[in-house]
């Protein structure tokens, strides 16, 4: 038996409404979760209250035949939608909130020819993940002596996902590095999923190493693996300019952090290609675990290895947690940290 062509196409379009509604169902049901600010058990109900008109809505496009049934709900439903999508779009970043002590300051870059001023830059001193000592320091570099740059991977959830950083390297043996985070508010968790909702605003941090690496290695206990960049001196001075420039941006414009579109992974990348415009687009942008791949199929990691000897000799934390925390030498922690990383001068572990 042959269906007329006008039931087919109803079907299909009755299809695709239903997995329309059920989308929008879902992200209505985060956004509550993440954004609402009343109460948790009136929370819940609006959740429960919008699932069940969602619930009702595709009940209707499937099964009621007369219109008159399913006028109301897909009014009330569109009505709904339009209302959490207002929300959505009234939602604004701040600079002005109760921040965590280790995002508290915004990073100020002043640049004149060669001369590059940071100020709040971080070297908290940590103990553990909730005892640390607060330092923020001005800090002066000579961009004719910029020399190096190296990817830092921090992995926290699995072997897919990592944080990254980028560490540059001066001639004179200064380092600094530059790391895009949520800028969580005091007593606030992260959330992966949070942060496609508009829960978090974006902070570009400028560290020292024995703050922003030791602090994910030691006192968190991450997995951290650093490689060499292969990046000719003229494209790291746009690289090292780039987050200048994002450190302006944030400055004068707040920003939301978006697990998907705007994290730690896709600004490197965003940087990158202001340096080098075709890099392609990947899915390991979004898998940031597997960054490091993707920077070495591009031919961005020191030549004459393959990947995987890069891999197992960039992990760094027994190397980390062997240089003791109240060692003076403060150049102690990078030196060992590179000690077996391919690409790396002897002269420069002496510095």
């Amino acid at each position: 038996m042959k269906w007329p062509k006008k039931g087919i196409l109803r079907a299909m379009l009755v299809g695709v409404c239903g997995l329309l509604v059920v989308a929008a169902t879902a992200w209505g049901c985060l956004l509550l979760r993440f954004q609402f600010p009343g109460p948790l058990p009136l929370r819940t109900a609006l959740i429960a209250a919008w699932c069940l008109l969602g619930m009702a809505t595709c009940m209707a496009l499937a099964w009621s035949r007369p219109r008159c049934t399913r006028r109301p709900l897909l009014a009330a439903f569109t009505a709904g939608l339009a209302a959490l999508l207002l929300w959505w779009f009234s939602l604004t970043p701040s600079h002005e909130r109760d921040w965590a002590d280790d995002v508290a300051r915004l990073l100020d870059a002043d640049v004149r020819g060669d001369r590059v001023v940071l100020r709040n830059v971080r070297n908290f001193e940590w103990r553990s993940e909730t005892d640390y000592t607060p330092r923020w320091e001005t800090r002066e570099y000579d961009l004719a002596r910029l020399a190096t740059a190296d990817l830092v991977l921090s992995y926290w959830m699995g072997p897919h996902i990592a944080h990254t950083l980028v560490s540059f390297g001066f001639d004179d043996g200064q380092r600094i590095v530059f790391s895009v985070e949520i800028r969580k508010e005091r007593d606030e968790e992260f959330s992966a999923l949070g942060g496609f909702f508009r829960s978090f605003e974006q902070v570009l941090v400028a560290a020292d190493e024995r703050d922003i690496i030791r602090t994910r290695s030691n006192a968190r206990g991450e997995d951290v693996h650093l490689y060499r960049l292969h990046i000719p001196p003229e494209a790291l001075r746009r690289m090292f300019l780039g987050y200048v420039v994002q450190a302006d941006a944030l400055q004068q414009r707040p920003a939301f952090y978006n697990s998907l579109t705007s994290n730690c992974t896709t600004v490197i990348f965003d940087i990158a290609r202001h340096v080098a415009p075709g890099l392609p687009m990947d899915h390991r942008l979004l898998l940031s675990g597997h960054f490091a791949e993707y920077v070495y199929d591009q031919g961005g990691l020191v030549p004459g290895h393959g990947f995987d000897e890069l891999e197992s000799r960039s992990w760094i934390n027994p190397r980390a947690l062997a240089v003791p925390a109240d060692t003076a030498d403060e150049t102690a922690f990078s030196r060992a940290i590179r000690q077996q990383v391919p690409g790396i001068p002897a002269a420069e572990l002496e510095r």
